[in-house]
């Protein structure tokens, strides 16, 4: 096993509440896209809904991940403008959220 080296990713699981309409949360997941080209440490992001077949999401419906190249690139990120701005607009839209921030650990055989 090793640890990759300058790499943190930041995950958000979410649960949009049921009176948001798609357009809204498709507009919003744009605009969560739209900060890896407004943050600098911000060096990717990813999204997707849950597809699981075993039912174990607990309500939560989508992932967002980002990659960092350090902890402190993320709290870079969670103190920028461009973030604080979005976080008042994504926020109020979730029923459930959760945030998780780690470094990738790879297994190799």
């Amino acid at each position: 096993m090793e640890e990759a080296k300058g790499v943190v990713k930041h995950v958000l699981l979410a649960k949009f509440k049921d009176d948001i309409p798609p357009d809204q949360v498709e507009e919003l997941i744009k605009g969560y896209a739209n900060l890896v080209s407004k943050i600098e440490p911000m060096k990717s992001f990813q999204w997707g809904k849950d597809v699981s077949i075993e039912n174990l999401h607990q309500g939560y419906t989508h992932v967002f991940e980002s990659t960092f190249e350090s902890t402190e690139g993320i709290a870079e990120y969670i103190g920028h403008p461009a973030h604080l701005e979005f976080t008042n607009l994504f926020l109020p839209a979730l029923e459930k959220v959760i945030v998780i921030d780690y470094k990738p650990t790879t297994v190799r055989i």
